[in-house]
């Protein structure tokens, strides 16, 4: 993303962390039980104790909180662009590997983790026809073992200026040219969308 998009999203995360505290409307979620089902959904890829997972726009962490009552013990790294909320994670997470900024600015090798996940953390408008989402996608499969989730709005539902918003069957079309083996979920909220690649 672009240095201003990029200023922007942490300045506005920056401003919410000081309005809400640590609470899922600091990161944008109407709801901690909406923030748990797509976390739930995300899960149900196929993460396993013992398994690495990379969660990227990790926001406080909250993914890891969540899978740890659920019983599952993974390996779990953080990525996002807030030092604001990097630094909230790391106080509640001290166990963590915790990183500021996006894939771009890791040098992460290849294929080095089991699960890549992400949960809203592309719903930035970035005005480029969804080139920005589309890489993303790409580096984060690069990345996976095992496979991919993540979960964008879905654009018969939402259309709005200050969100990006995605048609599902668009998405993975696209997903498919990158993995053999793609599902589309759809069953969970009528304003998303979550898609799985296995490798």
């Amino acid at each position: 993303m672009n240095k201003e998009i990029r200023q922007r999203i942490v300045a506005r995360h920056s401003d919410s962390l000081l309005r809400y505290g640590v609470h899922p409307h600091a990161l944008y979620w109407s709801s901690r039980e909406v923030q748990a089902l797509r976390f739930r959904i995300l899960s149900e890829v196929g993460v396993a104790s013992g398994d690495t997972v990379l969660d990227v726009g990790c926001g406080f962490a909250d993914l890891k909180s969540w899978l740890e009552t659920q019983g599952l013990d993974i390996y779990y790294t953080g990525l996002d662009i807030s030092p604001d909320l990097i630094a909230v994670a790391k106080g509640q997470h001290p166990d963590a590997v915790l990183h500021i900024g996006e894939l771009v600015d890791c040098t992460f090798p290849e294929g080095c983790f089991d699960w890549v996940l992400l949960s809203g953390a592309l719903n930035e408008p970035y005005a480029d026809e969804g080139k920005y989402t589309r890489y993303m996608i790409q580096q984060m499969y690069e990345l996976s073992r095992k496979g991919v989730a993540f979960n964008l709005l879905n654009a018969n539902a939402v259309q709005a200026p200050d969100l990006q918003s995605f048609d599902a069957k668009d998405m993975l079309v696209f997903c498919e040219t990158l993995c053999a083996s793609c599902v589309l979920r759809t069953d969970y909220l009528q304003n998303d969308f979550t898609i799985y690649m296995h490798k």
